[in-house]
């Protein structure tokens, strides 16, 4: 059985303003989840949602996954960072250097995330979410690679990276030494089953490679909260709780 990347889920202090943003930013649809927050649908290969979900938890440090925006040329890395700078976001001191030709930036929350350079070749056939970049360990890029069944794209000095075989965004783990944590993951995945699949089954399979159950997420129908190797929080949902992405 293969899970599908259902959704990246991002806690915000304010879901509608965030996701505004990055509708603004992305181009994506905005879609109004009611109690559940706010939801955008791609409108690319993406091949999955991004939701912004409620919190009152302020953000504690820099998050541990982040986007890599793709550059067609230099002009358009500059209008990428102008049309963020308008809608909100902040250029940010992560620690690069002078010479590096990559954008730092925050959004109105101060989720970091990166408009890359163009020319980089290991983004690009990628669009315009090029990567979902994370800090990690080589054992959990092995793992998502199996989780979802995405062949490794590159599994070097302990970096990993993987990818849909129907395209998308690479998901990237930079290898040690690893960032400290800081409490739950801002960022954290969301993964679906095929209708009629058995949930209690595949989240064993998950446990078998190397997931650790942490409890559930309001109830057991709904979602089954996990984490992977690094500890990193992500949820099963039951296979009535998913949405045909359009």
């Amino acid at each position: 059985m293969t899970f599908q990347l259902h959704a990246l889920c991002i806690d915000a202090n304010e879901p509608l303003r965030l996701a505004r943003f990055w509708s603004g930013v992305l181009g994506w649809e905005l879609e109004d989840d009611s109690d559940e927050g706010t939801t955008l649908l791609p409108s690319d290969d993406t091949g999955f949602r991004i939701r912004f979900l409620p919190t009152q938890e302020p953000k504690m440090g820099r998050n541990r996954m982040h986007f890599d925006l793709t550059s067609t040329s230099l002009d358009d890395q500059q209008r990428t960072v102008s049309t963020s700078l308008g809608l909100g976001a902040q250029h940010i001191d992560v620690g690069q250097r002078p010479e590096d030709g990559h954008v730092v930036l925050a959004d109105p929350e101060g989720n970091e995330f990166c408009v890359i350079e163009p020319d980089n070749k290991f983004l690009a056939d990628c669009g315009f979410i090029g990567a979902l970049a994370c800090d990690g360990s080589q054992e959990v890029g092995y793992f998502w690679s199996r989780a979802l069944d995405w062949p490794l794209v590159w599994d070097q000095d302990q970096e990993t990276a993987i990818r849909s075989p129907h395209g998308g965004p690479k998901i990237t783990w930079g290898g040690p030494p690893l960032m400290p944590r800081t409490g739950r993951s801002r960022l954290r995945f969301d993964l679906a089953l095929p209708a009629r699949a058995d949930q209690r089954a595949e989240v064993d399979r998950l446990v078998s490679l190397g997931a650790t159950r942490i409890g559930t997420d309001r109830s057991e129908a709904d979602g089954v909260l996990l984490a992977d190797p690094d500890g990193h929080e992500f949820r099963v949902l039951a296979p009535a709780s998913t949405i045909n992405p359009r």
